[in-house]
Order: structure tokens, then C-alpha cells, then sequence
């Protein structure tokens, strides 16, 4: 399912998440960290992938078309405490 979301609204979901949250992610997707990182707006293409995510220019940042929100709605369960992220050392 895809989604709209603007950019400014993307990013301040990805501040939110607590250290951690993208390596939780990245694993429980079967991901690279790097792709997940990506879909919040990285761009880290030589390790991480595109994550079909479309930029237009906008207010609030740019409009962000996502194409699948599975990270997304992953990250929204995070923060609502119905995932745990794991701790890494």
C-alpha cells in the first residue's frame, strides 16, 4: 500500500525513534541498514538500496510518495510500544 507523507513529517518520524530503531528494523525486514536509513531520506545508495520513494518539491519539505510502508508502519508501531527495539553494542 502507498502512502503520502511530506518530508519534514518523514524526518521528524525518524528523529522520534529511539537508538537503535533502524538496525531493529533493518533485521526484522531482512534489510540492509543502510535501505531502511534511505527510506527516512539517506542516501547511501553503494550499500543501502532505493526503497521506492518519490521526492516532489513542496511545502513542509517536499511531498514524499512512499510505495510500500512497511518501515513506516513498522517505525509508527515503535514509537506507539507495540515493537521493542533491540539493543546493540
Amino acid at each position: 500500500m502507498s502512502t503520502t507523507i511530506t518530508f519534514n513529517q518523514l524526518r521528524k518520524l525518524k528523529d522520534s525513534l529511539p537508538d537503535g530503531s533502524m538496525r531493529t528494523i533493518a533485521k526484522e525486514l531482512d534489510l540492509n541498514v543502510e535501505t531502511v536509513r534511505n527510506y527516512f531520506g539517506g542516501k547511501n545508495y553503494e550499500r543501502g538500496k532505493s526503497v521506492g520513494i518519490h521526492l516532489e518539491p513542496g511545502p513542509d519539505g517536499g511531498i514524499v510518495e512512499l510505495d510500500d510502508t512497511t518501515i513506516l508502519d513498522y517505525a509508527k508501531d515503535i514509537l506507539e510500544g507495540k515493537k521493542q527495539v533491540e539493543v546493540f553494542s
